[in-house]
């Protein structure tokens, strides 16, 4: 239980929920929204390891800092890589979240979005980067439960729902139903991935070597999952492997479709593999209420199509789809008392269920 101090810092402190995704970092304030959306970028010093830049500030520097700086991201495939550079962002963020609230002190109570998939190792490197950074109290949910809520499924209802929330560095697939996880399958094999297969095509087919950025760039242009109605074309720039000079070549939607195709139908399968395990009363119910994809890989195009088109069942795009972890968790906080016990303890097993699992008591009674 929350100590008389922390008690009093928490009337003068903002809650925040926080989605701390592999590419971006979203802090959303209790009864405010989302307040913060940055790259999860941090440009630090090689030899002192202290913080130069963070968020989109860092980003900026990729590819174009001295040798004494280097732009990192502190998070890999949905879990925390790097614990310092982690809790200093961590701090950042909640510095500035507080920034223009003349009586807060930066001691919140956080909600903090998780990967289905991660160990009881990676769970306590999050909860204690955000304590070190300033949190009185850190809670966990998992990501697919915390995006659920954000984009208004019926989580705590009989009705069963799906979601498959596509990241950065994981894709996370759930079913849902009396406020808990049914069946769930967590993949590190999302949009880092699919800008890596854009990096190795240019590379295998064209002796081009390309960075992340003109990679991201290219997926969100003329990326696809499934045949587009008019398909598209886009110059990649970057550097002959060959001759060592920059070069620069005209590629079409159904190239950048094939080079995408592994990681794609990884996702996909994942998807099938997670409906083959749901009972059958569930499937019944998702084919009435369908399928919600959400996260930034969500947005690629022909995904929705393709999907319902593998599965037989209506698939449908989450409203603002990149926010939906962030917003759930805000969503935690707004009716902490109805939904603490979606929140994960870390003793809790995360891998896939057959049936809900009740969330740690011991969990619950430190949250008052």
């Amino acid at each position: 239980m929350p100590s008389l101090i922390d008690r009093i810092l928490g009337v003068f402190s903002l809650d925040l929920g926080i989605d701390l995704g592999t590419a971006n970092t979203l802090v959303a304030v209790r009864g405010r929204g989302i307040i913060i959306n940055e790259p999860s970028w941090v440009a630090i010093d090689r030899r002192t390891r202290e913080p130069k830049a963070f968020g989109m500030e860092a980003k900026e520097m990729v590819g174009r800092t001295p040798s004494r700086i280097v732009a990192i991201r502190p998070l890999r495939d949905g879990v925390i890589s790097d614990f310092d550079v982690t809790e200093n962002m961590l701090k950042f963020f909640n510095d500035k979240a507080h920034r223009n609230s003349i009586f807060s002190i930066p001691r919140p109570r956080v909600v903090i979005g998780i990967p289905s998939g991660v160990t009881e190792v990676e769970k306590r490197a999050v909860k204690d980067a955000a304590m070190s950074a300033g949190a009185r109290e850190a809670l966990l949910i998992e990501e697919p439960m915390a995006a659920a809520i954000g984009c208004g499924l019926p989580v705590t209802e009989a009705h069963g729902s799906m979601i498959v929330d596509i990241g950065g560095g994981t894709t996370e697939v759930a079913v849902f139903a009396l406020g808990g996880i049914v069946v769930s399958r967590s993949i590190r094999v999302a949009g880092d991935e699919m800008d890596e297969d854009i990096i190795n095509y240019a590379r295998q087919k064209y002796n081009l070597l390309i960075g992340e950025r003109m990679a991201e760039k290219i997926k969100i242009a003329i990326g696809s999952a499934f045949p587009l109605p008019e398909e598209k074309t886009m110059t990649l720039r970057g550097r002959n492997l060959v001759t060592g000079l920059p070069e620069s070549i005209e590629v079409s939607s159904i190239e950048i479709r094939e080079a995408l195709s592994a990681s794609v139908n990884t996702i996909v399968e994942t998807i099938r593999a997670t409906l083959d395990e749901t009972p059958p009363e569930l499937v019944a119910d998702l084919m009435e209420t369908g399928i919600a994809l959400a996260g930034g890989g969500a947005l690629l195009q022909g995904l929705v199509e393709r999907v319902a088109d593998e599965t037989n069942i209506h698939t449908w795009l989450a409203e603002d789809t990149l926010t939906c972890v962030a917003r759930g968790a805000e969503q935690i906080l707004e009716h902490y008392d109805e939904l603490r016990t979606l929140l994960v303890g870390l003793e809790r097993n995360s891998t896939s269920r057959g049936t809900p699992q009740p969330t740690s008591t011991a969990l619950t009674r430190r949250s008052f």
